[in-house]
């Protein structure tokens, strides 16, 4: 680990996995999984202050149903801008909890974080391409799994690249939305787009319906 980053929940040097809050969860439910950075806040580039971040307009209601019915809410955000040198992980700590702040003001709520540092363009222990925990590789979704007891096949994503439905797809899960996208079915994983207030409304009503 790098000087700075004791006391941070870092499962090792380019993975963080932080429980947020204490709801419990029984085994075998599905979650509601969501890429941060341009499904979560306004895409910032590389987000190293938290006085740029600001919420989307369409995904605090839908986590907010997850959290009405009993559904664990986990983001799984890539962040090269860390092993790229660009902010540490102090920096995003602090931009993470802006985050979580913004959408505990509209009574939206996560349960877990991870996120990947991992990057081929890195330095040191960061430089590792391709790693497993990078989406569109699904280890941050089964981590999750595992340490939740999560049911994947009956998890939803919603993500604004393709990275993010392809780790849904390899994690097994059939229901994805893309934001801004079109859709498409994907190797068994049926990609729906979130685009405006309709595409928002079934989002929320498959999470009603889990």
């Amino acid at each position: 680990m790098a000087d700075g980053d004791a006391g941070l929940p870092l499962a090792e040097p380019g993975l963080w996995v932080e429980r947020v809050g204490a709801r419990a969860f029984a085994a075998g439910l599905p979650a509601l999984f969501l890429d941060r950075d341009g499904t979560i806040n306004v895409d910032t580039g590389y987000p190293g202050n938290p006085a740029d971040m600001a919420l989307r307009d369409d995904i605090a209601p839908a986590i907010e149903a997850a959290n009405q019915g009993g559904v664990p809410v986990v983001i799984v955000t890539n962040q090269s801008g860390i092993a790229r040198g660009y902010y540490g992980w102090d920096a995003f700590a602090q931009v993470n909890r802006r985050v979580l702040d913004l959408l505990a003001e509209q009574n939206a709520f996560v349960d877990m974080v991870l996120a990947c540092a991992y990057h081929e363009a890195g330095s040191g222990p960061l430089a590792i391409a391709d790693h497993p925990m990078r989406k569109p590789n699904p280890g941050m979704l089964t981590e999750a799994a595992r340490r939740l007891d999560l049911d994947l096949k009956r998890s939803l994503i919603v993500g604004d690249k393709q990275a993010d439905m392809e780790a849904g797809q390899r994690a097994g899960l059939e229901r994805g939305w893309l934001v801004d996208g079109g859709a498409s079915t994907m190797n068994g994983l049926s990609v729906l787009p979130l685009r405006d207030a309709h595409d928002l409304d079934g989002l929320v009503a498959a999470i009603r319906s889990l």
